[in-house]
């Protein structure tokens, strides 16, 4: 744990590929352990995490709360609707809150991009020893999503073992809707911070020209990007191009919730031209993992079929795996707050 340097985890773009590897480990030595019976491990055991969402979400707030109650730390959930926000309360106020009663680690879920990062500088301002892990923040960030996208990925090419070194020279194709992806920019960091090279696969109207250029230099603010060399993002407008040459697939679900216009006029077409199936799969030229981050748009984005297939549709394994990954977040940060 010496290693560990990040005191927040906001999003992607500063880990370097020691990151990657610590956080890949520790994840692979608690998916190890059984997962039936009551054991828990006692490494948080009478430290408070708090989530902290304040959008919806199932899989990830669930998600979190399992891997902080296996990790025997203290849960504690903030449901909106239910809170003093309705009374004018302020996210700043509620957070206040819950490190005053003692959360060491606090997951934020926030509609607004930024709010996560202008949250955890306020307790750097005041000199609290207490980490933010971001639970997606609007269209910036979801680095807990892409964590576990990739602790699949290097399984899956692992043989059960996952090194950052089995996805190195691997080309991953996203596909969908990337301009309102939040996990595709976190997915962009992480693939790439692990040498595989990434084709984005979309219409115009969900994946502009400049998503080319993402990875190419480090976001506003920070210095230098910690990965020496990243793999390529490139763009390919046929998913049937796009599929000759890649390794591995990530489906986006069309995010109609955050659309300011009606990009897509016509869903058949959309699922004709990208959403994935059994037939347009068997023009690849060997068998490729299907992966998406869910809630899925069955007959969009994936065909029921072939959601339902896990011999290659790795969605509930995603699922299953974002456990140990956020047991493996949680254990880090809560190690920096120690003394």
């Amino acid at each position: 744990m010496s290693n560990w340097k990040h005191k927040h985890i906001i999003d992607l773009s500063s880990f370097s590929a020691e990151d990657y590897k610590e956080v890949l480990q520790l994840a692979n030595r608690f998916k190890k352990l059984p997962q039936a019976g009551a054991r828990k491990l006692p490494a948080l055991q009478g430290r408070l995490i708090a989530t902290l969402f304040f959008e919806p979400s199932t899989r990830t707030r669930s998600s979190f709360e399992l891997a902080a109650k296996k990790l025997s730390a203290d849960v504690q959930s903030f449901s909106p609707s239910s809170s003093s926000l309705t009374k004018g309360e302020t996210p700043l106020d509620t957070v206040m809150t819950y490190v005053s009663m003692g959360a060491e680690v606090l997951v934020i879920r926030h509609s607004s991009a930024g709010v996560p990062a202008q949250l955890a500088k306020y307790l750097d301002q005041k000199n609290k020893k207490v980490s933010i892990l971001n639970g997606g923040d609007g269209l910036h960030s979801h680095p807990s999503q892409a964590l576990l996208d990739l602790f699949t990925l290097t399984n899956y090419f692992g043989n059960g073992q996952s090194t950052p070194g089995s996805l190195y020279g691997k080309t991953i194709t996203i596909v969908g809707d990337i301009l309102h992806s939040r996990v595709a920019r976190s997915n962009l960091w992480s693939l790439t911070g692990c040498g595989a090279n990434v084709i984005l696969c979309g219409p115009q109207s969900l994946l502009p020209e400049d998503f080319a250029k993402f990875a190419d230099k480090p976001p506003s603010g920070q210095k230098e990007d910690p990965i020496k060399r990243r793999g390529q993002i490139t763009i390919c407008r046929s998913l049937m191009e796009a599929l000759k040459n890649t390794d591995a697939l990530i489906a986006l679900r069309l995010q109609k919730e955050r659309m300011s216009e009606n990009l897509i006029s016509n869903l058949d077409l959309y699922h004709h031209e990208y959403g994935i199936t059994h037939q347009k799969l068997e023009s690849c030229t060997k068998k490729i993992p299907i992966l998406h981050p869910g809630p899925v748009n069955r007959g969009i984005e994936l065909s029921s079929e072939l959601l339902e297939d896990n011999a290659i549709c790795l969605v509930n394994e995603q699922v299953s795996n974002g456990i140990p990954i956020r047991m493996a977040l949680l254990y880090l940060l809560a190690a920096t707050n120690i003394n």
